[in-house]
């Protein structure tokens, strides 16, 4: 199955990834930002349960942002599922704006969740799954991780809770680049099996290409019983500006004016060469 408006909302996001990212005048995390786009587009242009012009309806679907600085993929796709507006949008890093390099809780713009601290996110969203569970609510809630988070223990005091608490109204996305602010994960702290890991924590795990659009969708719809879901993608960091895929040094770069339009005509390259292929993403 094909799903060519996710696919466009996907190049999209990346396009207002990099403007975004070039006006703001500072550093930002783009390499991270790109890598988590597709996801990004799946749950927001398929997934998730929301209702954007009442973005504190009680029934919506929860989306908990655990690696806090991947802000420029979550902004983009707020825009894009017309819960924030592109007057709001463009305010990004400016002085008094509600948009900054970490989310900052504000239901009103769709932001479920202040985080920062990396581990802190999937933490909340099993607290936010497991109150759903003992309310008997509908809703689901989905967190996004950084490979490079799970250095962190509460990481997995949280994964030991949900399998524990049997919290099947939860997913999780890691988003698997396999780099961090330091270099390779493998390298600083061997993280090497991703998908082992939450399997051995009670989690009902699929792994994926985290830029197959046809994939990503196939794993969301993919339920599991009496068990929460891990949704291992495999990304590449930087993914669709070819200067940028797997080159560390955008982790946390700045955009001057000729690489930023560097980075856009790599992308618009990229965009029509998967044209060219007939390649969902």
């Amino acid at each position: 199955m094909s799903y060519p408006e996710l696919t466009e909302f996907a190049r999209t996001m990346r396009q207002k990834i990099l403007d975004i990212s070039y006006h703001s005048g500072t550093s930002t995390h783009i390499g991270g930002a790109l890598s988590m786009t597709d996801v990004m587009a799946v749950l927001y242009g398929k997934v998730l349960n929301f209702d954007a012009q009442d973005p504190r309806w009680p029934e919506r679907d929860r989306f908990i942002l655990s690696k806090g600085h991947g802000v420029l993929g979550f902004y983009p796709a707020l825009l894009g599922a017309g819960i924030i507006s592109q007057e709001v949008f463009d305010t990004f890093q400016q002085n008094g704006s509600d948009l900054i390099a970490h989310p900052v809780m504000n239901l009103d713009l769709g932001i479920e969740s202040s985080n920062g601290s990396l581990g802190h996110g999937i933490s909340m969203a099993v607290g936010i799954a497991f109150a759903a569970k003992k309310q008997a609510k509908p809703f689901h809630t989905y967190t996004l991780v950084g490979d490079g988070e799970t250095n962190e223990g509460s990481v997995w005091e949280a994964a030991m809770l949900a399998s524990h608490l049997k919290l099947d109204n939860l997913t999780a996305i890691i988003d698997y680049n396999k780099q961090q602010n330091d270099g390779f994960g493998k390298d600083v702290l061997r993280i090497d099996n991703m998908a082992e890991r939450f399997r051995a924590f009670g989690w009902h795990v699929i792994e994926v290409d985290g830029h197959d659009i046809d994939a990503i969708v196939e794993a969301f719809e993919e339920a599991p019983l009496n068990k929460p879901k891990a949704i291992v993608a495999n990304t590449i960091k930087g993914k669709g500006v070819s200067f940028m895929e797997g080159d560390n040094a955008w982790h946390h770069n700045r955009l001057t004016k000729t690489n930023y339009e560097a980075a856009v005509a790599a992308l618009n390259n990229s965009n029509n060469e998967r044209s060219d292929n007939g390649n969902n993403v």
